[in-house]
């Protein structure tokens, strides 16, 4: 690849294939590397595989500056707790680091901390250690999560099959304008049910919007994915394009072999009445691409565009 070719001309999934080109293989003991949700890990003598995930806000992209720190902690534990539950896993152990400047004020970082600690608490997780640093521009919060999945309850992004049904909990869109991208409960008690009660084929959270995810998901599964508009699920005054690419909806997405669906449906409804299950598509012959493909123009949200 030319040296010249910026970040920003190569986006953001051309940017992470290239750099995974540089790492040595994986050890035996790595079930699924980079490219899921999650990384799974094979411990020696451990009954249940280990999970790991790392993620970041950043202030400016992931959160507005003087925003309330206690939301924007909360946030950080969240956004990794909701790739956990995205594989059928529970939360247990994170690293929190945090590099902020000399003009941040310690109530900021202390809200923080809070938030982070509710997050925390909410979820089973022990905090177990990080570090913090200095730096001259934006702050940064980053935590790396262990999680624990047992091997049978398992969903990577890579097991649908050409004609599964594609659906969705909750409804989409207008994360950004709403603030539920800072308050939102990451779907950990669903994903959980569902992977004891059924048999998914594959799952990922949406964060960067259903018309970025929905083909990445397709794709890890060697298929194409056809999506119904007049079905997808929106939050109220939100358009179709706000569901399809505003992204930070933490929402579940997930496939299933479509004689399961109706009974998927109706005991979904009697467990989380509050929340919905709504089917929104199929994954389709990975030569049908995405379609209609009007609705994937604008692609969802990619860092570097």
């Amino acid at each position: 690849m030319a040296a010249s070719v910026t970040l920003g001309v190569m986006g953001e999934d051309a940017v992470v294939g290239g750099l995974l080109k540089t790492l040595p293989k994986p050890a035996s003991s790595v079930v699924t590397g980079p490219g899921d949700d999650c990384a799974v890990v094979r411990v020696h003598r451990a009954r249940k595989l280990q999970l790991l995930k790392v993620d970041s806000v950043v202030e400016g992209v992931h959160f507005v500056s003087g925003e309330k720190m206690n939301r924007v902690g909360w946030k950080a534990i969240c956004r990794s707790v909701s790739d956990v539950a995205s594989m059928g896993g529970s939360p247990k152990h994170a690293l929190v680091a945090v590099h902020a400047s000399q003009r941040t004020s310690w109530s900021q970082l202390e809200a923080l901390y809070k938030g982070i600690g509710a997050a925390a608490e909410r979820f089973g997780i022990s905090v177990v250690g990080g570090e913090t640093g200095r730096i001259e521009g934006p702050l940064v919060c980053s935590v790396t999560l262990t999680g624990w999945v047992e091997e049978e309850r398992l969903v990577l992004r890579s097991g649908g099959r050409v004609g599964d049904s594609l659906l969705v909990t909750g409804r989409l869109g207008g994360s950004l304008r709403n603030g539920h991208h800072l308050d939102f409960v990451p779907r950990l008690k669903e994903a959980r049910w569902l992977t004891k009660h059924f048999k998914i084929s594959a799952m990922m959270d949406i964060s960067d919007g259903l018309a970025a995810d929905a083909p990445r998901l397709a794709l890890a599964s060697g298929c194409g994915v056809r999506i119904d508009p007049d079905t997808v699920p929106r939050n109220e005054g939100c358009s179709i394009d706000s569901a399809l690419n505003d992204g930070e909806d933490f929402e579940l997405l997930l496939a299933c072999r479509p004689r399961k669906v109706p009974k998927l449906l109706d005991d979904w409804m009697l467990k989380f009445p509050g929340v919905p299950l709504t089917r929104i598509g199929v994954l389709t012959a990975q030569e049908n691409s995405c379609q209609p493909r009007e609705l994937f123009k604008t692609g969802g949200y990619h860092h570097f565009k």
